[in-house]
C-alpha cells in the first residue's frame, strides 16, 4: 500500500539524514554539470504542423528566398531632432558604416540598403519601406538562417554591435525583430527570489521558528536547481519554449513549499504527541505526504493533457513544467524528511510535550484508539476557536452562503465573454526595452502594421498569371497599406510576397484580415487550377496557433475534467465528493479568467502590476492556465478533503468531519495559498506581458480557491450534501481498486492513525 511505502521512505530518510542530503547535492551537481555541457538555450517556435502559416513556412522553404529564416531590424533616428537622413550627411554616412557592421556579423544572411534607397531618391526609398517619408526614420532590415542554425549568442552579437555604435555614432539606434522574441532571456531571476524572500517571511509567522520555515524554503531550493537543470539539458535535446523555465520556476517554487508545508505541519503534530523525530518524519510522509503524491500526480498529468492540443512548443514546455513538478514530489518525500530528521527536536514546541507524552506512547504502543480519543489534544493540531465558529456558522446556514458564493464567482466570471486571444507585440513592452522604443519608432515613421508584416507564398503550378493577380488583390484589400514586390524563385517557380497590414500586430483587426486573405483574397486570385497560396508571417502564425488552442480547448477541458473525477473517486471512494471538487474548481479558474480579461484587456488595473498598455490574452495561456490551476486545485481539494474523510471514517458524523477537517487544515491552506500568491504575484510584476499573465492568473485562481472556495463553498456544499458526500454504489465500489490507488481504510492502522470504521451507507 501507498501509506506502508510512503512510511518506511520517510522513517529511512530521517533515520539517515546526511546520506539523502548528500544524494540530493550530488544529483544537483550532476544536474548543473550537464546543464552546462550538454544543455541547450530556450528558444520559441509558435507554429504547429497542418497550419497554413506552416504551409506558408514550407513554401518559403522550398524556394529558399531565405525569408523562411529569422530577422531582425535596427531602427535609426539621428540625434538632432531636426535633422533627417535626406539633408544630414553626417546621419548618412553613420548609416552606411551602421549597416556595414551589421552585415559582418556572424550567420548573417544580407541586410537591407536605407541609404542605397536615399540615392535613389525619396520616393524609391518610402516605397522601400526602408526610410520614412520625413526622412527622419531608418530600418536596417536584417536577415539571419533558419532558427535551427542560430542561438541567443547571435542575439548578443547583435546587441553587443549597437551598444558599441550608440557611442560612435550620431544615431539613436533601437533594435526589434524576432530574433529578440526567439532568444531574450526569459525574466524570472529577481521574481524567484522575490517570491522566496515572501515564501520564508510567510512561513516564520506560521511557525514562529526560523528552522521550521527554513526547511521548506531548502528543500524548494534543491528541487527547483534540479529541475531547472534538468529542464536546460531537454533544451539541447529539442525545442524548448522561453516561457517553460519561468514556468517551471513559479509553479515549482509554488508546489514545492507547498507540499513541505503539509508535510512538516503533520510532522510537528506528531513530535507534539511525544514521537521521536525520526518516527515523526516517516508518519508525516505517510499522511501528508499521500496527498502531496496524488496532488502532484494531477498536476503533471493536467499539464501532459495539453498534448491533445497538437501544438508542439505547448506540448514540450508542459513536459519541462512536469519534471519540476515531479522533482518536488520526490524531495517532499525524500529529503524533507532527511530534513526532518536532522533537524530532531528542535521543531517541536517546548512545554507541551510533557503533557500530552502519554498520548505518543499510546501511539508507539500500537493503542491506536487512545490516540483517536486524545488526538485532538496535540499541540499543533488544536484548531483556531475563529476557524471553529466560522465554520459552524457556515454550516447552521449553508444555502445563503453557497448561493452568495456562487453568485460571486460567476460575476468574476462574466468578462470571460469578451476574451480575446492574441500575442501581445513589442509595443506592449516596458520602455525600458529597446524592442518597445524600436517598435514606436517604426510604427511613427511607416504605420503600425510595418512591425507585423505578412508573408504570402504562393506556387503557380505553371499559371504565370497568378502572382499579378495576387498582388493586385492583396493590394486592393482594404486591410493591405502596401505590397512590396514579389520575389520568384526560378528554380521552384515559388513567389514570396511581403505585405503590410494597416493595423497592429496584436490588433483584432490584422486577424480579420489574415482570414480575409484566406477565404476571399487568394481563392479569388488563384482560381480553380492547381496553383495554391498561403498567408504566414510571424502575425500569422500567431493567429493560428491561437485558432487552434481555442478549437482545441473544450476537448482538453473535458478531458481533464474526467482524469481528475476518476482520480478523486478512486481516493475518496465517493462520487459526489469529486463531482463536486471538478465543479467548484471550474468556479475558481473561470473567475480567475475573467479578471485577466478585466486587467489585461479592459486595463482595470493594470498600473499595478506596470502593465503600460493593455494587450489580448495570449492565446496559448488559458490552456496553460487550466492545466496547471486544475492541478494546483486539487493539491487543496485532496489535502482538505483527506482530512475531512479521516475524521468522517473515526466519527461516521458528517458535521463534525467537516469542523474537525477544515478547521485542522484551514491554517495550512491559508499559509500555503498566501505562499503561492506571494510566488506568483512576484512574477506579475516582470516585464514581458505573457509572465505576467502567468503570474497574475495563477495568483489569482488559488487566492479565490483558497477562501472562497475552500472556506466557505466546500464546507457548505458538503453541509448541504450531509452523509450523501460520501455515497458510493456497492457494485462500482467493488469495481474501484485499492491499495495503491485507491483508498484503504488499512491506511490507518498501517500509520498509527485511529481506526476506521467501516459506514453503514457503503
Amino acid at each position: 500500500m501507498l501509506s506502508k511505502a510512503l512510511l518506511r521512505l520517510g522513517a529511512s530518510a530521517a533515520r539517515h539524514p546526511w546520506r539523502v542530503i548528500a544524494s540530493w547535492l550530488l544529483a544537483a551537481t550532476l544536474a548543473v554539470l550537464a546543464a552546462v555541457a550538454i544543455g541547450g538555450r530556450t528558444a520559441d517556435s509558435m507554429t504547429a504542423p497542418g497550419l497554413d502559416s506552416r504551409r506558408a513556412a514550407e513554401l518559403i522553404e522550398r524556394a529558399g528566398t531565405g525569408q523562411e529564416g529569422m530577422t531582425a531590424q535596427v531602427v535609426v533616428t539621428p540625434l538632432d531632432d531636426g535633422a533627417t537622413f535626406f539633408d544630414d550627411d553626417g546621419a548618412r554616412t553613420a548609416l552606411t558604416r551602421l549597416r556595414a557592421e551589421v552585415q559582418r556579423l556572424p550567420h548573417v544572411l544580407g541586410t537591407s540598403d536605407p541609404a542605397g534607397a536615399l540615392d535613389a531618391g525619396g520616393d524609391t526609398a518610402v516605397r522601400g519601406g526602408l526610410v520614412s517619408a520625413d526622412g527622419r526614420i531608418a530600418v536596417v532590415r536584417v536577415q539571419y538562417p533558419d532558427q535551427s542554425r542560430l542561438s541567443a549568442e547571435d542575439l548578443d552579437a547583435l546587441v553587443a554591435l549597437g551598444d558599441r555604435l550608440r557611442a560612435e555614432l550620431p544615431l539613436r539606434i533601437e533594435m526589434g525583430g524576432n530574433l529578440f522574441y526567439a532568444f531574450s532571456d526569459p525574466d524570472g531571476g529577481a521574481s524567484e527570489l522575490i517570491g522566496l524572500l515572501a515564501a520564508a517571511a510567510i512561513l516564520f509567522l506560521a511557525f514562529g521558528s526560523l528552522v521550521a520555515a527554513a526547511l521548506p524554503i531548502g528543500m524548494a531550493v534543491f528541487g527547483l536547481t534540479v529541475g531547472v537543470a534538468t529542464m536546460t539539458v531537454l533544451a539541447g535535446v529539442t525545442e524548448v519554449p522561453t516561457f517553460a523555465p519561468v514556468l517551471g520556476s513559479m509553479v515549482g517554487l509554488g508546489v514545492g513549499i507547498d507540499y513541505a508545508l503539509f508535510v512538516l505541519a503533520r510532522h510537528r503534530e506528531y513530535l507534539a504527541c511525544g514521537l521521536d523525530p525520526q518516527e515523526a518524519a516517516g508518519r508525516a510522509v505517510a499522511t501528508a505526504g499521500r496527498p502531496v503524491v496524488f496532488a502532484g500526480g494531477t498536476v503533471v498529468v493536467s499539464i501532459l493533457g495539453l498534448a491533445v492540443a497538437n501544438v508542439p512548443f505547448m506540448t514540450v514546455g508542459g513536459v519541462a513544467v512536469s519534471i519540476v513538478v515531479l522533482t518536488m514530489v520526490l524531495a517532499s518525500v525524500t529529503l524533507l524528511p532527511a530534513f526532518l530528521g536532522a533537524a530532531g527536536p528542535r521543531l517541536g514546541r517546548p512545554g507541551r510535550i510533557g503533557r500530552i507524552g502519554r498520548i505518543g506512547r499510546a501511539l508507539r504502543a500500537g493503542r491506536p484508539g487512545r490516540l483517536g480519543r486524545r488526538r485532538d489534544t496535540a499541540a499543533g493540531a488544536v484548531p483556531a476557536v475563529g476557524w471553529r465558529r466560522w465554520l459552524g456558522h457556515v454550516g447552521r446556514h449553508p444555502v445563503p452562503y453557497a448561493v452568495g458564493a456562487v453568485a460571486l464567482l460567476m460575476t468574476a466570471t462574466l468578462p470571460v465573454l469578451g476574451l480575446r486571444v492574441g500575442l501581445p507585440d513589442d509595443g506592449s513592452l516596458p520602455q525600458s526595452r529597446t524592442e518597445r522604443r524600436a517598435y514606436e519608432l517604426v510604427a511613427e515613421g511607416f504605420g503600425p502594421g510595418t512591425n507585423g508584416p505578412l508573408v504570402i507564398a504562393a506556387d503557380p503550378a505553371g499559371d504565370p498569371g497568378v502572382v499579378d493577380r495576387l498582388v493586385a488583390g492583396v493590394a486592393a484589400d482594404p486591410g493591405i497599406a502596401s505590397v512590396a514586390p514579389a520575389r520568384i524563385d526560378r528554380a521552384t517557380g515559388v513567389a514570396t510576397l511581403v505585405v503590410f497590414p494597416t493595423t497592429s500586430p496584436q490588433d483584432e483587426a490584422t486577424a480579420d484580415t489574415i482570414a480575409r486573405l484566406r477565404a476571399e483574397v487568394l481563392p479569388a486570385a488563384i482560381g480553380h487550377g492547381p496553383a495554391t497560396a498561403h498567408v504566414g508571417g510571424a502575425a500569422a502564425s500567431l493567429s493560428d496557433v491561437g485558432r487552434r488552442t481555442s478549437e482545441r480547448l473544450p476537448v482538453f477541458v473535458a478531458a481533464v475534467l474526467a482524469m481528475s473525477f476518476l482520480l478523486l473517486m478512486l481516493i475518496f471512494r465517493s462520487v459526489l465528493v469529486p463531482l463536486k471538487a471538478v465543479l467548484l474548481n471550474l468556479l475558481s479558474i473561470g473567475a480567475a479568467y475573467g479578471i485577466m480579461v478585466a486587467v489585461f484587456q479592459w486595463g482595470w488595473g493594470g498600473a499595478l502590476i506596470g502593465l503600460e498598455a493593455t494587450v489580448p490574452i495570449v492565446s496559448f495561456i488559458p490552456m496553460f492556465l487550466f492545466a496547471i490551476l486544475f492541478g494546483l486545485s486539487m493539491d487543496y481539494e485532496v489535502f482538505l478533503l483527506s482530512r475531512v474523510r479521516e475524521e468522517y471514517l473515526r466519527t461516521g458524523d458528517n458535521g463534525t468531519a467537516i469542523v474537525e477537517g477544515v478547521s485542522r487544515t484551514a491554517r495550512i491552506i491559508t499559509s500555503a495559498a498566501l505562499i503561492m500568491v506571494a510566488v506568483f504575484l512576484s512574477f506579475a510584476v516582470a516585464d514581458d506581458p505573457s509572465t505576467k499573465m502567468f503570474g497574475l492568473g495563477l495568483a489569482t485562481a488559488i487566492f479565490i480557491d483558497a477562501t472562497v472556495v475552500r472556506m466557505v463553498l466546500v464546507p457548505a456544499t458538503m453541509t448541504l450534501l450531509g452523509r450523501t458526500n460520501w455515497w458510493l454504489p456497492k457494485w462500482l465500489d467493488r469495481t474501484l481498486p485499492r491499495g495503491p490507488v485507491g483508498t484503504d481504510d488499512t491506511d490507518a492502522e498501517s500509520t498509527g492513525e485511529a481506526p476506521r470504521p467501516r459506514l453503514a451507507d457503503r
